[in-house]
């Protein structure tokens, strides 16, 4: 696991065997992650999404606690996986930072409860796959909007077309309007996170 620049983010690479038939790779091995990250990753829901190039989706966000942790990998196609530091009082707060999930290279992102998350399609079809903490709960589940200037997510927009957004993504709230409304997590109330040593 290694960790990006913010805290409750890691990525995973495995390694990936490949062959005449094909490749193989392990995505994800619990007891491995729970010795790199002190973090048992209990799964209670696994999501499958496939989306069309340019569609964005996110930037999501669960109520704290409990949260929800998600585990994202990109079983088909391309994506550019973003996560976003939604909690306020967090030295990080409104930062972002992207990653390239493919089907290539298996690669996968952590995404520790508290933080935001979203994706945007960058072949003609993805795939994306996320292990979930918890189970979606409508009334705890948020976003704000992914094309909000003031956080200023550099999206690939010429290059995989759209934006594609559902409407509830589209008319989501700026960061500054979900926290002038007090809808984000506390960073001073989240369990810090951090690999052992």
């Amino acid at each position: 696991m290694d960790p990006l620049g913010i805290d409750g983010a890691w990525t995973f690479t495995p390694q990936v065997h490949l062959d005449d038939r094909g490749s193989f790779a392990e995505a994800f091995r619990g007891a491995e992650f729970a010795a790199a990250l002190g973090y048992e990753l209990n799964v209670a829901q696994v999501n499958c999404s496939v989306s069309r190039r340019g569609v964005i989706r996110g930037i999501h966000y669960a109520d704290v606690p409990p949260g929800q942790g998600k585990f994202v990998m990109c079983a088909a196609g391309a994506v550019l996986d973003v996560v976003v530091d939604l909690r306020a009082g967090s030295p990080r707060f409104g930062q972002w930072e992207a990653v390239h999930l493919d089907d290539r290279g298996r690669r996968a992102v952590f995404v520790a409860e508290g933080l935001g998350h979203a994706f945007m399609a960058l072949s003609e079809q993805a795939t994306v796959l996320y292990l979930c903490t918890t189970a979606y709960a409508p009334g705890r589940e948020h976003g704000v909007n992914p094309l909000d200037p003031a956080i200023a997510i550099d999206w690939p927009l010429n290059d995989a077309g759209g934006p594609v957004l559902s409407a509830k993504d589209a008319d989501a709230p700026t960061l500054a309007d979900a926290l002038r409304a007090g809808a984000l997590p506390n960073y001073d109330e989240l369990r810090p996170l951090r690999p052992r040593s």
